[in-house]
């Protein structure tokens, strides 16, 4: 995801949750038949150059694993809190599921 107006759709008109760790939105992309499409945030808040970087490499791994369970048409933004810089692989890997387990399913229940 690279347009700030795709960043906006799924933050302003997605579903959201959270951990301790990241904030998850998912909405649709109108089009069903697109790839998924993911982007990341990750503010100074996070961490210097080196951290912010670090975070963005794990998260990009983390959803690349997780990119076929993802549906068609679907624009998923992935925001980097604070504890995200201390936090482990495996609890970064827990709290991405989760997020992303709970977004799909409040959002296939609305509808959108």
């Amino acid at each position: 995801m690279r347009r700030p107006g795709d960043f906006s759709r799924a933050v302003r008109g997605g579903v959201r949750t959270g951990k301790s760790t990241m904030v998850v939105h998912v909405a649709a992309s109108g089009c069903a038949e697109d790839a998924p499409s993911v982007g990341f945030v990750v503010s100074k808040a996070v961490g210097n150059a080196v951290v912010r970087n670090k975070v963005k490499r794990r998260m990009r791994a983390l959803v690349a694993e997780r990119l076929d369970t993802l549906p068609q048409g679907s624009l998923v933004v992935v925001r980097a809190l604070p504890a995200s810089a201390d936090a482990e692989y495996a609890r970064l890997s827990g709290d991405l599921d989760s997020c992303l387990s709970r977004s799909l399913s409040r959002q296939q229940r609305s509808g959108s």
